[in-house]
């Protein structure tokens, strides 16, 4: 039987947590040669590499990835292990593992996640960001519970999986102050010529936004694009231009990044799905989601 060389996991567990290997060295207090060397070995037992170099960082290889998430479960589980043999009581805490592509923005993943959060089982929530093909593959080894995504299950992979709709809202135009009272009149014509900060087209949300602009003669300067929908919002902060968002976070987004509403509308929406293997949901923790987003979440505010 081949062993699994637990050390080797361990120093490349940490440097993909820390992003170099300098740092993972300064955590575990070991040279970056050890940590180098241990990560090699693993990479030579393997017969594949983990790490790509991405600037001044490390980023995991798909191989990687996977590696990475069976290793978040093995020291998660020592973890509890270590725990149990201190106090003698088991571990109660169930584990609902939620993936979710990086458009989906972080407010609304957070409010679709509460009821999962605060639910009487006292569930863990394990949260993972990805490509929907890779996470539609990890939902198929089970690695998964959910997937909330901003799209139905893609018929292109190869995956049994059901497409359980949460809701859907019109999109709310957000901009700094100043760039807000400057476009808010004659709204949404306004958008034409104005600094837009876009989701990439990758999105569905975004080919909606395009059909519509195309469909009203709309032509806005399109300053940039972004696939992580944080980063959309904190470029939107800094003024750089409007930024559209799901009318259901609206009020959230406002505060938290100090912007106002330019205008709202409803003619594109922004949709939410939770996919799973399971055809009907018996999940507790996806039931709950399901049923709050259907009845609260998704209400304009």
């Amino acid at each position: 039987m081949e062993w699994l060389n637990y050390h080797h996991l361990f120093y490349f567990w940490t440097v993909a947590r820390e992003g170099t290997v300098t740092a993972a060295a300064k955590e575990l207090h070991v040279a970056r040669t050890t940590i180098t060397a241990q990560v090699r070995e693993l990479e030579k037992s393997a017969g594949a590499k983990l790490f790509r170099k991405s600037g001044r960082y490390l980023e995991l290889t798909e191989f990687g990835q996977h590696v990475f998430h069976y290793a978040e479960e093995i020291f998660l589980i020592g973890r509890e292990l270590t725990d149990f043999m201190k106090t003698g009581q088991p571990g109660m805490t169930k584990k609902f593992v939620v993936g979710m592509p990086d458009v989906v923005p972080k407010l609304v993943a957070f409010e679709l996640l509460k009821p999962a959060i605060h639910h009487p089982e006292g569930f863990q929530i394990v949260c993972y960001e990805g490509k929907l093909p890779e996470l539609m593959a990890d939902l198929a080894l089970h690695r998964l519970d959910l997937i909330i995504s901003d799209s139905v299950a893609p018929p292109t992979v190869d995956v049994k999986a059901y497409s359980h709709r949460l809701g859907e809202c019109g999109l709310s135009f957000l901009a700094v102050p100043e760039l807000a009272r400057k476009h808010r009149q004659k709204f949404p014509k306004s958008l034409t010529g104005a600094p837009l900060c876009l989701p990439t087209e990758h999105t569905a949300v975004r080919r909606a936004l395009n059909h519509w602009m195309d469909d009203n003669d709309i032509h806005p300067r399109i300053v940039a694009e972004f696939e992580d929908s944080a980063l959309l919002k904190v470029f939107g902060q800094s003024g750089l231009g409007i930024v559209p968002i799901p009318t259901a976070i609206e009020k959230e987004v406002k505060e938290q990044y100090d912007m106002q509403l330019v205008g709202r509308l409803e003619d594109v929406v922004d949709r939410f799905f939770a996919i799973s293997v399971e055809k009907r949901v018996h999940h507790p923790a996806v039931q709950a989601i399901v049923e709050q987003a259907r009845s609260e979440i998704f209400e304009v505010k």
